[in-house]
């Protein structure tokens, strides 16, 4: 049937497919209701036609909703991270239909997040949670055709810190921790195991008697196997006697619960200020625990293992702890040559004194 008007409205009625497409145009000029029928048939043809009218119903909203109901709420490792940098999107996004969100909208973002003081690394987790949602509305859930964030650049991460736990400062903070945080903040150094890695961990993933902690790692998903030091290992047998029931998680709640980042977070500030310690956060334990290792001499590729990196230049941030830790080692081998040197010296003058 084409093109026709109803109350001085041009609607389009064609069939496609088998499937009659009859719908308003919701104009009165004929030269831009032929323009808009030829992008419908287009759209229909590439199959992007109903993918299309779903998204202008939908809005950044409801997007997110739905990922933190079946994604972020059942694998649990990443809400707490998620709902704080849902936090910031939905301000921004939230009333946003999903066609319009565009890669300049998401530049302006950037810049507005960027005037609050906002760290690169903390951008990119925001984007990244984004970028993830888009993918599954586009590849999954057929509510877009594309993902607008995967045009964007993500930011350069600049703000590593080398911030490290010093032995007294240990002593400190661990006298003033309640004896939950204190057993958490113990093995975070004993193991170099992230924060959800530890509120996640559970009795199944422990191996007390091939003294081994499995622990599936929160950024790659990937399981890593860390053998645990003599401490480590007591603390865990003294825990496992007072395990709860119903509860698998080794370092839960009084009530059974899993602590959550903020609730851990709180404490843990709390006892840095008790402590007297000032810019230090729990994700440097990590760094604490890695620098120790490199101190002692222990091989980056070791250290690599036991944090459960990926690729080697995440650990080179320690590589000139451990150039330090074998000064001694050349030195000792100097002292060496220079004693020889002296006793061949010696000898060569009592040889020549010789009748």
């Amino acid at each position: 049937m084409g093109l026709y008007k109803r109350d001085e409205v041009w609607w389009m009625d064609f069939t496609y497919k088998g499937k009659r497409f009859r719908r308003s145009l919701k104009t009165e000029d004929r030269r831009l209701a032929k323009k808009i029928e030829a992008k419908v048939k287009t759209l229909l043809i590439e199959g992007k036609w109903f993918e299309n009218r779903i998204a202008e119903g939908r809005t950044f909203k409801e997007l997110m909703g739905r990922y933190m109901k079946e994604h972020s709420e059942v694998k649990k490792r990443s809400w707490d991270r998620d709902r704080i940098s849902l936090a910031h999107l939905l301000p921004f996004f939230g009333n946003c239909s999903l066609t319009s969100i565009t890669p300049d909208l998401i530049s302006q973002y950037k810049a507005h997040r960027y005037s609050e003081n906002t760290k690169p690394a903390t951008l990119n987790r925001e984007l990244s949670l984004m970028k993830h949602a888009f993918n599954l509305a586009w590849k999954e859930w057929g509510w877009v055709t594309e993902n607008p964030v995967s045009k964007v650049k993500m930011e350069r991460e600049n703000n590593a810190r080398d911030r490290v736990l010093s032995y007294e400062e240990e002593d400190k903070l661990l006298k003033v921790s309640p004896l939950w945080l204190r057993d958490i903040t113990q093995f975070a150094l004993l193991t170099g195991a992230r924060e959800g890695e530890i509120l996640n961990l559970q009795w199944p993933q422990v191996d007390l008697f091939r003294r081994v902690a499995t622990i599936r790692q929160d950024k790659t998903g990937s399981v890593k196997s860390i053998p645990l030091t003599s401490t480590a290992f007591e603390l865990l047998k003294n825990k496992s006697k007072i395990r709860q029931i119903h509860c698998g998680l080794i370092f839960p709640s009084e009530n059974g619960t899993r602590f959550t980042a903020s609730n851990l977070g709180r404490a843990f500030r709390k006892a840095l200020m008790k402590a007297e310690i000032k810019d230090f956060r729990f994700h440097d334990l990590r760094h604490t625990f890695a620098s120790r290792l490199a101190q002692r001499g222990v091989d980056l590729y070791l250290i690599q293992k036991l944090l459960g990196h990926r690729e080697p230049r995440m650990v080179q941030r320690y590589a000139h702890h451990s150039v330090e830790s074998l000064r001694a080692g050349i030195e000792v081998l100097e002292k060496e040559i220079w004693y020889k040197k002296d006793t061949m010296g010696k000898l060569t003058e009592e040889s020549q004194n010789q009748p």
